[in-house]
């Protein structure tokens, strides 16, 4: 199964500078980094139904030594070629997107939303197939939504990967969990891959249709209702979010967040959902909203894009995880390939 759409790879990204504390040293030596949100708020406005929805968090701040932030290490690491001039340096990442694998709700055919249901073991056995079609390719932060089945699958993929490296949550919740969940061995933070959750990349919020059978819901309403509810751009279901409300948050964290470490080189995978997925896609290919509605996601099948020279270029997603040209490798990700081939040979 692999998605229907084909997308045209136009995107772009802000560079980012180091600037002290508010920046990523990009030359992975022991140097730590703090990745602070200003607060984020999102107003989704007036739904149906005429309830207000309006969400407020701050988002966590990180503090961590380059070795747990990053795994460009011996398998990785960048030539120690230097030029005195940052700007002119080209840097190349890796942004892996995951849609999470089948649900218990989906399997149900029911409506889920932001109801937290974890996978079944078909979508256990996707996020382990997906872990293996990414398997070559490096990944230093992974990014999640707050729900349950988008955490395994990314757990569950990172079992994988050849690297062997342990994907670890980052707890900021409250000082006293950030405080509890230190590691303390910096070997240790060397095998470690930090892991970020944040609500904004949940799933579209369906409102009174979650919990609800698909095809019950279709019968009551009609069919051509429940369409516009699904696919339409802007027509939210009753008391939810339509795709538009969904993509102002998801949109703006991946601005305010995530490219910021994709400028810095960093290679980032996101296990997240259908329209948050969605989303993203539609900003990093230039979609319009018409053009967005039609895209369709398969559960537990990896899309990859490549960030360089201000672009985000798409590498598409892979037919079976044996075929070594299916990503499309740039020569910086089969070096990094070959590297792992002469270590775990």
């Amino acid at each position: 199964m692999a998605a229907t759409t084909l997308y045209q790879s136009v995107g772009t990204l802000q560079s980012c500078r180091n600037n002290g504390n508010s920046g990523l040293c990009p030359d992975y030596g022991h140097v730590s980094f703090r990745s602070v949100s200003k607060g984020f708020k999102v107003d989704v406005g007036l739904l149906r139904g005429g309830s207000f929805c309006s969400r407020k968090r701050s988002t966590c701040v990180i503090q961590a030594s380059a070795s747990q932030a990053t795994v460009f290490d011996e398998a990785s690491a960048p030539s120690s070629t230097t030029t005195s001039d940052s700007n002119k340096k080209t840097s190349e990442a890796a942004l892996i997107l995951i849609r999470h694998g089948e649900s218990m709700w989906n399997e149900k055919n029911l409506f889920t939303g932001c109801v937290d249901v974890p996978l079944t073991t078909k979508g256990v056995e996707e996020a382990v197939e997906a872990g293996k079609r990414i398997s070559n390719i490096p990944v230093d932060m992974i990014y999640t939504s707050a729900l349950i089945r988008a955490q395994m699958t990314a757990m569950l993929a990172m079992t994988q990967h050849r690297r062997k490296k342990v994907p670890t949550i980052i707890h900021e919740e409250s000082e006293q969990a950030g405080a509890w969940s230190q590691i303390f061995s910096e070997d240790t933070n060397m095998q470690c891959i930090p892991v970020v959750t944040a609500w904004q990349l949940n799933e579209r919020m369906y409102g009174e249709l979650q919990g609800l059978n698909k095809q019950e819901t279709a019968d009551k309403y009609g069919s051509e209702q429940v369409h516009e509810w699904r696919r339409s751009y802007d027509i939210p279901p009753p008391n939810g979010e339509s795709l538009e409300m969904c993509a102002e948050r998801a949109v703006a964290y991946f601005t305010e967040h995530i490219e910021p470490q994709l400028a810095s080189g960093k290679n980032i995978m996101i296990a997240a959902h259908g329209n948050s997925l969605r989303s993203i896609i539609m900003y990093l290919d230039k979609l319009t909203s018409q053009e967005v509605i039609s895209l369709e996601l398969a559960t537990g099948i990896p899309m990859l894009y490549i960030f360089k020279e201000g672009r985000f270029i798409r590498r598409g997603s892979p037919p079976a995880p044996t075929e070594a040209t299916v990503y499309a490798y740039t020569k910086k990700l089969a070096q990094y390939r070959q590297k792992l081939d002469d270590m775990f040979e």
